[in-house]
């Protein structure tokens, strides 16, 4: 299931994890491009300075310079969308991933087609294939995405865990569901900020799950809050 909320796409896994995901327009995906075009260059005339000072044959030297600089061009996108989590150098500095369809990293095959179908996007001039294609696709993906099943999004930033007071761990009497753990935590990483009045009412409604009211029911939630963040 999938639908756009507020530029971002919503994705539910089949294991009922929902995903939210916020797809990169064409602007930011081409200062990315640039940037790992610049460092494929600067790789390239580095790498064929060494081997100058290597071989001495001349059209040796030429061959085996063309050979490496077409391997690495196709290599080295696949290579870092593959082994590190869908970021080129480019795509690592502006906050950006490569991923499926679905949210899954992407694989082998689909890194491999997305980039190969680049010749496609470039033509018939200045990647204008794929520059229409991202503005006629809801999504931003350019034909190579379409094919291969992949999409451009922005990399959410961990969030740094919620701190507790100190408390002593204390075990759930019974499990919850993800968001009502987190909804636990959260509460008393806010702590500071709600009235001691009303973290009371919230420790009375969670009577069921704590068995108490009032303090003996917030400290009770305090030491399962803990118990979830360490």
């Amino acid at each position: 299931m999938k639908s756009l909320l507020d530029g971002r796409l919503a994705l539910t896994t089949p294991e009922g994890v929902r995903l939210q995901l916020t797809p990169a327009g064409p602007p930011v995906r081409a200062m990315a491009w640039a940037i790992d075009f610049c460092a494929w260059t600067f790789g390239s005339v580095t790498l064929a300075a060494l081997l100058g000072a290597i071989i001495p044959s001349e059209k040796l030297y030429s061959g085996v310079t063309l050979l490496i600089a077409f391997f690495a061009y196709w290599a080295y996108p696949v290579l870092c969308e593959v082994y590190a989590g869908g970021r080129t150098l480019g795509k690592f500095v502006l906050g950006l991933q490569v991923l499926r369809a679905d949210g899954l990293p992407v694989r082998w095959r689909e890194s491999v087609l997305r980039n190969l179908l680049l010749v496609a996007d470039f033509l018939p001039m200045f990647y204008a294939s794929g520059l229409l294609s991202m503005l006629c696709d809801r999504h931003f993906r350019r034909l190579g995405d379409i094919v291969a099943g992949t999409q451009v999004v922005y990399r959410d930033k961990p969030q740094p865990r919620g701190k507790v007071s100190d408390a002593a761990p204390l075990p759930l009497p019974f499990p919850l569901t993800p968001e009502q753990q987190r909804a636990l935590a959260d509460l008393f990483a806010r702590e500071s900020r709600l009235p001691y009045g009303r973290m009371l009412e919230l420790a009375d409604i969670a009577e069921p799950l704590t068995g108490r009211v009032g303090e003996a029911s917030l400290e009770r939630l305090r030491g399962m809050a803990a118990g979830l963040v360490r």
